[in-house]
């Protein structure tokens, strides 16, 4: 008996310890994304101080953002497709966006769209993305139900006919709104106004309590299909909930900031090694810490120490896109 409860209490002892471990790790990230944002906001102050930190919370805001609606759909993305190397890029969202820009200059001139005013067009492009997210999942699967085979072959042949008519559409247009389009669809953390910071933090805010209430659920899903219908899950009803947040963050994230193929990529496959746990209750403010750090320290590193010397997107485009290759020769070699 005494051995028996001495086993007993080791295994409850090494449960405790594994499931604490995560929970550390979280407290350290979150300490990390603490100092970078002191940092960034702290770091360089002169001048009219007042004006300074009021953009830099901006920029600060609009990165957190996006850390957010990144991180949170790549991962709510791979959960449901069951898949570590799949972006929500590959449904063409990020495209679209890139065409939509594309039409705006062609059909109303740079000058007209001042009259949507910097709101109108931020709701009209998240509008739109969600409109091509809906027809996608809702009217052109409907006899199917949500195959994530074809949506992920839809979404790949929609997005290559997207980049084909932006391509098409930006060599008709004049030089002066060539230079303007190319500003609108280069992701870039400093355009964003107050009043669409303060739109989008309610709809993350919102998204993210519901993804909170559904991470036992999302726990559940990850296990595979036939699986999470075993333990009483609705599947496609929960599914196509799923899919359809994944593409309002994606819409935001991109209507905020411009297209980040791989942000989400890199700071989802982080959160996975870092965090150590396959549970969502901790993935998922790992994802967000982790692209907080990303963003935020990058962002300190490149003006404090670099000097500015190169674009933050671009450097982290570059980072995922070396990472996306790494995970398809690493599956390939399996």
């Amino acid at each position: 008996m005494h051995a028996e409860d001495a086993t007993r209490r080791a295994g409850e002892g090494r449960a405790r310890r594994a499931l604490s471990r995560p929970v550390k790790r979280l407290l350290l990230l979150a300490g990390l994304a603490g100092c970078a944002v002191t940092g960034f906001m702290t770091l360089g102050l002169g001048g009219n101080i007042s004006y300074i930190l009021m953009h830099r919370g901006l920029v600060l805001a609009t990165m957190l953002l996006v850390a957010f609606a990144s991180g949170t759909a790549t991962l709510l993305f791979q959960t449901v497709t069951g898949n570590r190397i799949l972006t929500p890029s590959i449904m063409g969202l990020e495209a679209l966006f890139i065409l939509i820009q594309t039409l705006l200059i062609f059909l109303i001139d740079a000058n007209g769209l001042a009259q949507l005013g910097v709101s109108g067009k931020f709701l009209c492009d998240t509008l739109l993305l969600l409109v091509f997210s809906l027809f996608l999942y809702r009217w052109l699967l409907a006899g199917v139900g949500i195959d994530l085979h074809r949506v992920l072959l839809v979404g790949l042949v929609c997005g290559t006919l997207f980049r084909s008519l932006s391509g098409l559409l930006q060599r008709l247009l004049s030089p002066g709104d060539f230079a303007i389009l190319q500003g609108r669809i280069f992701a870039t953390f400093t355009r964003a106004a107050p009043e669409i910071i303060a739109l989008a933090a309610g709809i993350c805010t919102l998204v993210a309590l519901i993804v909170w209430r559904m991470r036992h659920q999302l726990d559940v899903i990850a296990l595979g299909r036939d699986t999470a219908i075993n333990l009483g899950i609705a599947y496609q009803k929960q599914v196509t909930l799923i899919l359809l947040l994944v593409s309002l963050l994606v819409a935001i994230s991109t209507a905020l900031v411009g297209p980040l193929t791989f942000l989400g990529l890199l700071v989802a496959n982080l959160a996975y090694q870092v965090i150590g746990s396959a549970r969502h209750r901790h993935l998922l403010p790992g994802v967000f810490l982790i692209g907080a750090v990303t963003l935020v320290g990058g962002q300190v590193i490149l003006e404090r120490l670099l000097n500015m010397a190169g674009t933050l997107s671009v450097v982290i485009e570059f980072i995922g896109g070396a990472l996306f290759i790494f995970l398809l020769v690493k599956k390939a070699a399996v």
